[in-house]
């Protein structure tokens, strides 16, 4: 249904929608009115780009930009992306490139990626650095293995530092290159569906704490993301089911159309075995794509709208730094997180009882947890929520449904008896 779809520019419409209310710290609630596209992707519906006439030789089915002025970037989505090298070589600066993977994706792809990059421009220099794989090495200690391979082979600041891999080698890349003598340039080559739907796009970059996930990093985009659908065929599908977890949340805080299309197609999704698994994704990663283009061309620095993203992901942080990063998948841990904060949403009775049962059913069936570790306690989740990056004022601020399918609110302004209701519903340890 979506295969004709990608956001190149914010519309005249799209822009009135971008005054719209935001967050601030005087007004510490932000909600969003529900917004569909009626069914199909229509080509040029708000001024999208169509490649419905695809040559044999160019392998981009579908074009996102992120409007973002002088740093805006495009988003290239299609089949066998990866042995393009002349779209990333048009994204190189200067002369100086190093390839950051992991010891999980190196075998597959590090030598392909290597090859083709350097066969479309044979001056540029080509380097690797391998990470080992994991959430649980997202850390400054391992990071720091990019920027001494950089400053053993005396890279310059117009050296571009290639992402290949998942969420945590983007983050990781993108912060390393935001710090590397203050900036460089770097291009995202995602290689599962959470960084192909999500962590890719946007420019969060950054590490983990022992103490919270994702509290050390920076705001900086790439030149170019590079979305390569035929590297899913490699994924396990549980990692494929913890990515879809973020486009099941993009249908509840911004497309209603989006979810019911999910609920029809998905066992399609989580199953890469599943004969209609290459065009079920493809659509996903293409309407993902273009919403999460369209949040952050509106707010890149999270002071308003593209605080939505975060729904569930409040609950969902608390339970990967609770049992351990890397003990659940992060898609696994906002499936729990979803869960939780439609059940809150309806407790406050902002939603009705239809649209939290339909999402707890989703998630289910997206083969994602529902419930937290056994042994994590209401005040587990309190301590660990207390230290979330939308707090303000020590006040905790979750992002919660409100309304019809497809609309959400970032507030403090709800029973914390209603929270704790939740907590001790969800928690079998009560502490």
């Amino acid at each position: 249904q979506w295969r004709r779809m990608a956001t190149q520019r914010r519309s005249p419409r799209c822009q009135r929608r971008a005054g719209g209310p935001r967050s601030t710290r005087r007004a510490p609630t932000t909600t969003r009115s529900r917004r569909t596209w009626n069914g199909a992707f229509r080509g040029e519906r708000f001024g999208t780009r169509c490649f419905s006439a695809m040559s044999k030789e160019d392998m981009v089915s579908h074009q996102v930009d992120v409007d973002l002025g002088d740093r805006s970037y495009p988003i290239y989505i299609g089949e066998d992306l990866i042995t393009r090298g002349d779209l990333l070589t048009k994204h190189i600066h200067g002369k100086q490139v190093l390839i950051v993977t992991n010891e999980t994706i190196a075998p597959i792809y590090l030598e392909k990626l290597t090859r083709v990059i350097q066969e479309s421009d044979p001056s540029l220099q080509v380097e690797s650095v391998i990470l080992r794989d994991g959430e649980q090495h997202k850390t400054t200690q391992e990071l720091m293995k990019v920027w001494d391979k950089a400053m053993e082979l005396r890279f310059n600041r117009k050296a571009t530092f290639v992402a290949l891999g998942g969420g945590v080698i983007g983050d990781m890349t993108g912060f390393a290159a935001s710090a590397f003598q203050r900036g460089v340039y770097f291009i995202q080559v995602p290689t599962t569906v959470m960084a192909m739907v999500d962590s890719s796009v946007g420019g969060k970059t950054g590490v983990n704490h022992p103490l919270g996930k994702n509290m050390i990093g920076a705001f900086y985009q790439p030149q170019c993301v590079l979305v390569d659908s035929l590297t899913l065929k490699s994924l396990p599908n549980r990692e494929t089911a913890s990515g879809v977890s973020e486009i099941i949340k993009y249908g509840l805080i911004w497309d209603a159309d989006l979810f019911r299309w999910l609920e029809e197609n998905i066992e399609s999704l989580v199953d890469s075995d599943h004969p209609e698994f290459g065009r079920a994704i493809s659509s996903a990663i293409e309407r993902s794509c273009a919403i999460k283009a369209e949040v952050v061309a509106q707010d890149e620095k999270e002071g308003g709208i593209r605080a939505f993203l975060n729904l569930g992901h409040t609950f969902g942080h608390a339970v990967e730094t609770y049992s351990g990063y890397g003990t659940y998948l992060h898609g696994e841990a906002i499936g729990v997180g979803l869960t939780m904060a439609a059940d809150l949403s309806h407790r406050l009775g902002w939603v009705t009882e239809d649209i939290k049962d339909r999402t707890i059913a989703l998630v289910k069936r997206s083969k994602l947890p529902t419930t937290p570790p056994e042994s994590m306690t209401p005040d587990d989740f309190l301590e660990l929520m207390a230290v979330d990056k939308k707090n303000v004022d020590g006040n905790l601020r979750l992002v919660l449904l409100r309304g019809e399918l497809g609309t959400c609110v970032v507030t403090s302004d709800f029973e914390k008896g209603k929270l704790m209701d939740v907590l001790n519903t969800h928690c079998k340890t009560m502490g």
